[in-house]
């Protein structure tokens, strides 16, 4: 199978030493590449601003804005089979960005924000991807809830969730713990395990589900 699959945080610039981000490290999305290379899948990785090695034959595509990361996807989608977004995307960025460096000139600063694309959910629908679609969701209350609306949403065939109010999981962390709700209405509970088993698996079931 051909795997696109996204990766890390991306990086919104303020001004030219500035930006919004998000935790995001990566791993998940590396982890997910290294596993499906070992299953002798294809793998374009695009990724944002990241410090981990690249997995030995997988075409990597480094990006850090939410825009870049959306045309990335737009190149490469359509030669997937399986389509994988992982990364922590910016939802908004400034929409007017400094030339130079913004000084300190009161107690208070006002930046307006302008909405990123939906790269996900431009999936189904300007980018007319038609392969097997995985998305993931970070929550921080009503996990089954908002997996399930986003999963439906968005028309995923499989959404990974996990909970990251949680410290000892997700976002820096070498293991998870996440749950895994299909289309079918089928959800099943992955325990604690190093985000290494947990791509294993989740790059298992999309194979099952191209078999079906």
């Amino acid at each position: 199978m051909r795997f696109l699959i996204t990766a890390g945080p991306t990086r919104e610039p303020i001004d030219p030493v500035r930006y919004l981000s998000n935790r995001s490290s990566g791993k998940m999305g590396f982890a997910l590449a290294t596993a499906a290379l070992a299953r002798g899948h294809q793998v374009v990785l695009i990724s944002g601003p990241v410090s981990i090695p690249t997995p030995e034959g997988a075409t990597l595509v480094r990006i850090e804005t939410a825009q870049e990361m959306h045309d990335a996807v737009a190149a490469a989608i359509h030669e997937a089979d399986a389509a994988i977004f992982c990364a922590a995307v910016a939802d908004y960025r400034v929409a007017e960005v400094a030339g130079e460096k913004i000084k300190k000139t009161g107690d208070t600063l006002t930046l307006t924000l302008v909405k990123n694309p939906d790269i996900l959910g431009n999936a189904r629908g300007a980018f007319g991807f038609t392969g097997l679609l995985v998305g993931f969701a970070a929550e921080t209350e009503r996990l089954a809830e908002h997996a399930l609306e986003k999963l439906r949403r968005k028309g995923c065939d499989l959404l990974v969730a996990n909970d990251v109010s949680r410290t000892d999981i997700g976002f820096d962390r070498d293991e998870n713990e996440v749950e895994l709700f299909y289309r079918d209405g089928r959800h099943e509970s992955l325990a604690l395990a190093s985000k290494s088993e947990i791509a294993a698996v989740v790059i298992g079931c999309v194979e099952r589900l191209r078999e079906t």
